[in-house]
């Protein structure tokens, strides 16, 4: 399995623990009573940061250089290389 392919597997886990913290979090406050405790109200974040970093690598990955990627062959070198 490749790097790409843990990334956007991880990506989709942690979207779907997201998603149910989040129904919880709406299920806990629609019971109406009170405010509820911190943990309900910030557990969402934890995997809210973890979509952000795996997000922006996989928004990156089709502009980051492959590894063994060779140029065409008659291919000009770029200027200033």
């Amino acid at each position: 399995m490749s790097g790409s392919t843990l990334f956007r597997r991880t990506h989709r886990w942690v979207s779907m623990a997201f998603t149910a913290t989040v129904i919880a979090n709406f299920v806990v406050r629609a019971q109406g009573q009170g405010e509820p405790p911190p943990w309900v109200t910030y557990a969402p974040l934890l995997p809210l940061g973890l979509l952000l970093l795996t997000g922006l690598y996989l928004f990156a990955l089709p502009y980051l250089p492959r590894r063994g990627a060779r140029r065409a062959p008659g291919a000009k070198e770029a200027p200033g290389a």
